[in-house]
């Protein structure tokens, strides 16, 4: 009778690594390829990542996959895992419902919005949960990173038109000449290339030296003659901040906070206290950081008359009320997509209390977890990589917004690294996979 039950358990076992595995790669190139890939912008077409889901069937296939995510989630053993931590969860969606739905003057575009940042936190949560084990992981990892790379050089190869910036585009003809690949923006293609490199020094270390390598250099290539400038100055800073995160303890609470405000203070204090602006400027650097200092002081104001509700989820950028504002803003700033900052987006769309709810889910936690983390598993290669992708995106957001923007693979990303810290606390591999203690699935 036992063995029976063991031959069961090891089938319903074998099956749900099969589904998970199919379901990993599914969500993975949906988020990083998308169904639309190779836009063509020389039409009027727009560049934020809210375009995509105007597609009925990029709508069908999201709903399909969120509902298999969601019934592999369920039917897992850790189930409880998914939608924590869920008391703040539930205060930071709640306070977003109310200022979205109740007091923004758009409640249609927040709540489409905030639909979609619940089924990215789901997925997220559920994510980790597909692979059977770290190296089972990693390979999962390693394939998709080589198929997202293969569509981006595809590209370049075969429809440079596409996946090349070129001079007769509606927007930014300045950008001529530079990859994109299948990305809508050189910038969203640099940010990927920096999160692959990153995932292939993983997949170097955990499953494939010679995979991992491929990874790295395509994805360095790539990034290079994206002309990010930033984005190619992050990767080899972020590795250097994560190896002193990682070694000195006593830093690591200075680096994240302390760094992150002290990056936004250079960056949108040059914007809006000239003092600082002409330091800035005499240190060599753009005080302007790309044309972001007019955005950033049109967001000021708009925050300085609704400082405590914010705007909502979707409410202020690119609406009519803020277009066409009668010409009472004198700034091109109005017709921006966003903030370019994340941690202003925020107060945009929640309020100075959104913004303390939000950092308390995606800075405090997450350092606390990263506290708690056994002795065994705080410098494994896992652990190495959730840290690294946290670091990047936090100070990332300084520059760009993407907190809470359900269809941006970058944000699904971070929410994969805060479940994975959470998940290495008490990390333990299913013994019958690998006998370290070390790995995705934990008990919880």
């Amino acid at each position: 009778m036992q063995d029976a039950i063991d031959r069961g358990g090891d089938r319903t076992e074998a099956f749900r690594g099969r589904v998970g595995t199919v379901l990993f790669l599914a969500v993975f190139l949906f988020s990083w390829i998308t169904l639309s890939p190779f836009v063509d912008l020389s039409g009027a077409v727009v560049l934020d990542q809210s375009a995509r889901a105007s597609s009925a069937l990029n709508q069908l296939v999201s709903l399909g996959l969120f509902a298999c995510m969601l019934g592999f989630g369920l039917l897992h053993p850790m189930r409880r895992i998914i939608l924590q931590p869920r008391v703040l969860l539930g205060l930071i969606f709640a306070w977003l419902g109310f200022v979205s739905i109740i007091l923004s003057a758009y409640p249609f575009q927040g709540i489409k919005g905030m639909v979609l940042a619940v089924i990215a936190v789901v997925n997220a949560s559920v994510f980790l949960l597909l692979p059977r084990c770290e190296q089972h992981f990693a390979k999962l990892l390693g394939i998709g990173c080589l198929i997202v790379l293969s569509v981006a050089y595809y590209g370049i190869l075969f429809k440079p038109a596409l996946s090349i910036h070129q001079a007769s585009e509606a927007l930014e003809q300045i950008n001529a000449g530079l990859w994109r690949g299948h990305f809508r923006h050189k910038n969203d293609a640099a940010v990927a290339m920096v999160v692959m490199a990153l995932f292939g020094l993983f997949v170097m270390n955990v499953w494939s030296r010679l995979a991992g390598a491929v990874i790295v250099c395509l994805a360095f290539v790539f990034l290079v003659n994206t002309g990010g400038k930033t984005s190619t100055a992050m990767l080899p800073a972020v590795l250097v901040v994560a190896w002193i995160f990682e070694k000195v303890r006593v830093l690591r609470v200075p680096i994240v906070i302390g760094g992150v405000a002290l990056f936004n203070l250079f960056a949108i204090g040059s914007a809006v206290i000239r003092p600082l602006g002409e330091f800035v400027t005499e240190l060599g650097i753009d005080a302007t950081f790309t044309n972001r200092a007019d955005v950033w002081r049109l967001a000021f104001t708009a925050i300085a008359e609704q400082p405590l509700t914010g705007y909502g989820l979707k409410g202020f950028w690119q609406t009519s009320q803020l277009v066409n504002g009668g010409g009472s803003v004198e700034t091109w700033a109005v017709a921006a997509a966003h903030a370019h900052n994340s941690y202003l987006e925020v107060i945009l769309m929640m309020g100075v209390p959104g913004l303390v709810l939000t950092l308390a889910w995606l800075f405090v936690i997450p350092l606390y977890h990263i506290s708690r983390i056994d002795p065994a598993n705080e410098h494994s290669h896992l652990t190495r990589l959730f840290i690294r992708i946290w670091l990047y995106v936090i100070f990332h957001a300084c520059l760009e917004s993407l907190f809470f923007e359900g269809a941006d693979p970058l944000w699904f990303t971070f929410l994969i690294v805060i479940y994975g810290l959470f998940l290495q606390t008490a990390a333990a591999l299913n013994p019958a996979y690998h006998p370290k203690p070390q790995g995705i699935v934990a008990h919880a």
